[in-house]
């Protein structure tokens, strides 16, 4: 059994000079950046196109097709994506993975952006017409200012989510490719080390401190509803 002497930050240290964990650190942070926003892009056309559409039947449908990501477990997901990659003989590796991300994190950004379009007055977008503008004008100027804060807290999940990913990262990744989730994974099956500890530590923070930034995003865009 250890002896605990005190506070150190050495093995902080150990884990900025593990290559292998800085690699991991690089395919982490990359693939996060990009897919949570490319899913934020496309989850909020999506999310414009559900909420305008006249047909509340087929609403109905994709939201049920959207909600399937999040409800199926991971491995259902995860096991499903390695099985198209191979079916459409997609060699396994930075773009699988990057693909998946972009899939799982879409239905959160769509999730998010929607209560923000329930809550625009009926006919904002046809009374910025009537006043000259434009479809797309109304869309940059109009739509999307008002649902900034969801598609703000939208990107952020997408982020958290693709930081946090295991399963799906597991089943999509190639050779040479892993994040932090599959790195840690491999250092737990070698044996315990305080660098895994470290490597904890750091993740936590960084999501708790993006899940407090997507809070009070929210909870600003209230106030300035209210006092509206």
């Amino acid at each position: 059994m250890g002896k605990w002497e005190g506070f150190t930050f050495k093995w902080y240290e150990a884990l900025f000079q593990d290559e292998r964990i800085m690699t991991a650190l690089f395919y982490t942070i990359v693939i996060a950046i990009v897919a949570s926003l490319i899913a934020t892009v496309i989850g909020t056309i999506t999310a414009i196109g559900i909420h305008n559409m006249r047909t509340g039947r087929l609403k109905k449908i994709l939201l049920g097709i959207n909600n399937l990501p999040i409800l199926n477990p991971d491995v259902v997901t995860g096991v499903s994506l390695m099985t198209l990659f191979v079916f459409i003989n997609m060699e396994f590796g930075f773009s699988t993975m990057l693909l998946s991300h972009i899939v799982f994190n879409i239905p959160y950004v769509i999730l998010s952006v929607l209560p923000k379009l329930k809550q625009l007055p009926a006919n904002i977008e046809e009374a910025a017409m009537d006043l000259g503008a434009t479809p797309m004008y109304a869309l940059q100027k109009v739509i999307i200012p008002q649902i900034k804060p969801g598609i703000i807290s939208g990107m952020l999940i997408a982020f958290t989510m693709s930081i946090d990913d295991f399963v799906i990262s597991f089943f999509t990744a190639g050779n040479g490719v892993s994040n932090l989730s599959i790195e840690i994974y491999s250092m737990t099956r070698r044996g315990i080390s305080p660098e895994i500890n470290a490597l904890s530590t750091i993740m936590f923070i960084v999501v708790l401190v993006l899940l407090i930034l997507s809070n009070l995003s929210g909870k600003k865009e209230d106030l300035q509803i209210k006092n509206n």
